[in-house]
């Protein structure tokens, strides 16, 4: 296939996750090899102190940013990251993670105030999933992490969560004392100065999605 290089090179780009070799090399009917020697092109176009690297991994290939630029990176994305994922959300995902499989009631009953829009939006980042239902009345749904929580906190697995009574304590200074009037400008009123356990803040290596 001619320009084999720059049709990987759009394919990586648009996928921003991670595609295996493999299954590329098959839906272009191209040969395994015939698609490394492309990505060899692309990685001597990529390389040096290019702003793009393309990462290699169990038979996948991703683009990433630089992590040489990382501190630039951060002072642009970063606020923009932060408003995508609230301190409610952070405080969500850290009772999901500690307590999963659990329910929303369940979330509910540890905040202190409906949790059904936080929920939501976790569910929107791809950062929490349905695993089942609750064999109690009304059979509720039951929400666990998922790898992307994993890979957003840069967490190998669960057994690196931190201590969990430490965590819990850090979740009680941003739940509410009692349940505020209007969950949203909770949300919206919640101080900067108040303490996120350190593997929610989300300080992780920006990869390059579109």
């Amino acid at each position: 296939m001619d320009n084999l290089e720059n049709v990987l090179e759009a394919i990586l780009f648009l996928a921003g996750d991670a595609v295996e070799v493999k299954e590329m090399a098959e839906k272009l009917g191209v040969s395994k090899e015939e698609i490394l020697k492309a990505v060899e092109k692309l990685l001597q176009k990529y390389g040096g102190g290019s702003g793009i690297q393309i990462l290699s991994f169990n038979g996948k290939l991703q683009f990433s940013s630089n992590a040489a630029y990382a501190p630039q990176i951060e002072v642009v994305l970063n606020p923009i990251k932060e408003r995508e994922l609230s301190r409610a959300m952070l405080e969500v995902a850290a009772i999901i993670a500690y307590k999963q499989p659990i329910t929303r009631l369940e979330i509910e009953e540890i905040r202190g105030v409906n949790s059904e829009y936080v929920i939501m939006m976790l569910l929107r980042h791809n950062l929490i999933q349905v695993v089942g239902r609750k064999n109690t009345v009304g059979k509720p749904l039951l929400y666990a992490t998922t790898d992307k929580f994993l890979k957003r906190f840069q967490l190998s697995s669960l057994e690196d969560l931190p201590d969990f009574d430490e965590v819990m304590e850090r979740i009680k200074v941003l739940a509410p004392k009692e349940p505020p009037r209007d969950l949203f400008a909770r949300e919206e009123q919640i101080s900067e100065k108040e303490e996120i356990p350190d593997f929610l803040k989300g300080e992780e290596n920006i990869e390059m999605i579109n």
